[in-house]
């Protein structure tokens, strides 16, 4: 089976799969091992230090989730929550920034991402 994903799409599910990788000790490798290959297919030279950032903003995103993501929610106020809501936000409108760019210096502009009506505009 071939699968191809968006320029941008790939990249961006490559820099959660190395976080995943990373945090879980290696138990998602087969995923790791799926968008690597495709990865490795194709040449990213001009846009390394945008997946290597990508990479960055996923981990920052991960770390403020993890409690969420685990139930341990009700350990933190309401303000802590909050305050994390709006940093992942803003880490994701730099990350939608981040893959529209790539696109841009790769010319795959026929795929990009946006937000209607959105901060990240």
């Amino acid at each position: 089976m071939n699968i191809s994903f968006p320029v941008i799409e790939l990249v961006d599910r490559y820099a959660i799969a190395c976080i995943k990788f990373k945090k879980t000790s290696g138990l998602n490798k087969e995923e790791l091992d799926f968008y690597k290959d495709q990865v490795n297919k194709l040449t990213l030279e001009q846009v390394r230090d945008q997946i290597a950032e990508l990479t960055e903003i996923h981990e920052k995103i991960w770390d403020l989730e993890s409690e969420l993501k685990s139930g341990n929610e009700s350990n933190l106020e309401l303000e802590e929550i909050g305050k994390r809501a709006i940093l992942i936000r803003n880490w994701n409108n730099q990350r939608i920034k981040i893959k529209n760019n790539i696109a841009s210096v790769l010319n795959q502009d026929n795929v990009r991402e946006f937000k209607k009506q959105h901060i990240s505009e």
